[in-house]
């Protein structure tokens, strides 16, 4: 069957992109939907922290659905633990980045809505990381960040 001219098909994007111990297996891009959504599986060890610094988007929401495990997520400074059967929707403009505190890994599924980034961002992340080990360079991550309309938080002050 096609709509328009494009194959219908389950998971059109279906890619996996490694960024150290996370994994991100795209479903579905802006380039399947018409820029209106994206949506992607995350797989999380247990006890890994997100490399990534806390972040904000002014241009999209996005909605995080547990599926295994418990996912926790700093959301404007509050803590809210994110597990199977429950959803997030994390609004533009919060400050927010996740960690998997528990001792069960973790999959989630997160939708963007705009498709306001996509795999290539995910793969821009995973070269840096690759090439520069733990932890990746701050610089070069939030360079990448910002090219692709993530705005870092600031660096929480040392004690």
């Amino acid at each position: 069957m096609s709509v328009r001219g494009t194959d219908l098909k389950v998971n059109p994007a279906e890619e996996t992109i490694r960024l150290g111990p996370l994994a991100v297996r795209f479903l579905v891009t802006g380039e399947n939907s018409g820029g209106t959504v994206a949506v992607f599986e995350i797989l999380v060890p247990a006890g890994q922290r997100l490399m990534a610094p806390a972040h904000s988007h002014g241009h999209y929401e996005e909605t995080a659905y547990g599926i295994e495990g418990v996912l926790t997520w700093t959301v404007d400074g509050k803590l809210i633990d994110v597990g199977p059967g429950q959803a997030l929707c994390i609004p533009r403009g919060a400050v927010h980045r996740f960690d998997n505190n528990g001792a069960e890994d973790v999959k989630a599924l997160c939708m963007v809505t705009a498709a306001a980034i996509g795999p290539h961002f995910f793969r821009d992340m995973a070269e840096v990381a690759h090439a520069a080990g733990d932890p990746p360079d701050r610089a070069k991550t939030i360079g990448i960040m910002l090219r692709h309309g993530l705005t870092p938080a600031p660096l929480p002050p040392k004690s």
